[in-house]
């Protein structure tokens, strides 16, 4: 593409907050410490990094243009000044990887991919136009779920190599139903918290789509591509795959099962690590909920006692306003945050679980949901705290 290219090496990196935990050197995997996901929208330099390959580099931003072509009566080239002239929208959305919380659950049997914490997950105002205008360019009304030409999906390509298209580029696709409903949000972004979009998240170009796995919100982006058939790159055909956990490598096929899109319930404990050591019997238990689709965050329970009793956390979003699931004020696509104030005992096994609007609740053990490539890791977050003793707070003053 004139003005992008994918380097074929590292030696082009940008560079990285040092705080972040690298789970990969190359290609750049790393997570913020889980503190860091205490505030609403998550800060640009504290977003989690994932990445299959070298970071592509933009030469020229004024002979950036993307290629929308495929089965579609108008086939265009547009540019990033004709992008930026189309209505902007803000859409406040969470990102996650699928691979969030890879490895609580490589505990219980190993499983293959980057080792996430809890923290490949972000909140942030995402800034673009919608891909719905931008549709209507090259002859798609809104609402749409087919092209004149007999199109059902809508394939992006990026720009960056990866090891795993054989050094082609990355790509994924969703429904063209989403990707022609203005409801849905899915933006061409080329802002991220008011600022123009660094390297590491997508810069010039990204996709946002709300509400499923962040492997489909393609960075980088190159081509839009108008299919019959949903994109038969790797990541969509053999890879994010959601298996049973009777399947392993041996016994693997992959087109037994559909892409994955939507993510389940979520939550996390994000105020205290996974062993800690708390210094007041009344301790903060704080961190984030979320579901895919767009479903909101009904209830967040707290145990203090290993999941015997339980207690309500208060939800919040924006300016700690308190949080009412049906609300349409409501950030439909962003997490929400949740709080608690409990007493702790000496040792504790203090639990975390949410509840969606659907009523889909997290489940209890990893066991369950255990499958070989580690995705979607939903089950009830656990940490382990006891008190300091006297004597350790005295070799603290």
């Amino acid at each position: 593409m004139p003005g992008l290219r994918g380097p074929s090496d590292y030696s082009e990196e940008p560079p990285r907050h040092p705080s972040l935990k690298v789970n990969s050197k190359e290609p750049f995997n790393a997570e913020p410490h889980r503190a860091a996901l205490l505030s609403y929208i998550t800060p640009i330099d504290f977003f989690y990094k994932r990445n299959h390959g070298p970071i592509p580099v933009v030469d020229d931003i004024e002979r950036y243009n993307v290629s929308i072509g495929g089965l579609v009566e108008k086939p265009l080239e547009i540019s990033m000044f004709e992008i930026r002239r189309l209505p902007k929208y803000n859409v406040v959305a969470t990102l996650q990887c699928a691979g969030n919380r890879r490895t609580e659950m490589s505990k219980a049997r190993t499983v293959k991919g980057v080792g996430w914490d809890v923290s490949a997950i972000g909140n942030a105002i995402w800034g673009g136009a919608k891909l719905a205008d931008v549709l209507e360019l090259v002859g798609i009304s809104k609402h749409s779920s087919f092209s004149a030409l007999g199109g059902k999906h809508v394939e992006f390509v990026s720009i960056d190599k990866c090891k795993e298209e054989n050094g082609g580029p990355y790509k994924a696709s969703i429904s063209l139903r989403q990707a022609a409903n203005p409801e849905a949000d899915v933006l061409l972004a080329y802002e991220m918290n008011g600022e123009i979009l660094n390297r590491d998240h997508g810069y010039p170009l990204r996709v946002i789509v709300p509400g499923v796995i962040g492997a489909r919100s393609v960075k980088w982006l190159d081509h839009i591509n108008i299919i019959e058939e949903e994109c038969q790159g790797f990541f969509m055909q053999k890879d994010y795959k959601m298996f049973p956990p009777s399947v392993n490598w041996d016994n693997i096929n992959w087109m037994t099962r559909k892409a994955q899109m939507d993510f389940p319930v979520q939550c996390a404990i994000c105020s205290l690590e996974d062993v800690d050591v708390v210094n007041q019997v009344k301790a903060t238990i704080a961190g984030y909920a979320v579901s895919g689709g767009g479903r909101g965050i009904e209830r967040v329970d707290i145990s203090v006692d290993g999941g015997k009793t339980w207690l309500e956390a208060e939800r919040y979003q924006r300016r700690n306003a308190p949080y009412q699931s049906d609300d349409m004020n409501n950030d439909k696509w962003a997490w929400v945050l949740f709080k608690a104030t409990v007493d702790t005992p000496e040792n504790a096994v203090i639990i975390a679980k949410a509840v969606d609007a659907a009523a889909n609740v997290q489940p209890e053990k990893v066991d369950a949901i255990w499958n070989l490539r580690g995705i979607l890791n939903t089950s009830w977050h656990k940490v382990r705290v006891r008190r300091a003793s006297p004597a350790m707070k005295n070799s603290n003053l």
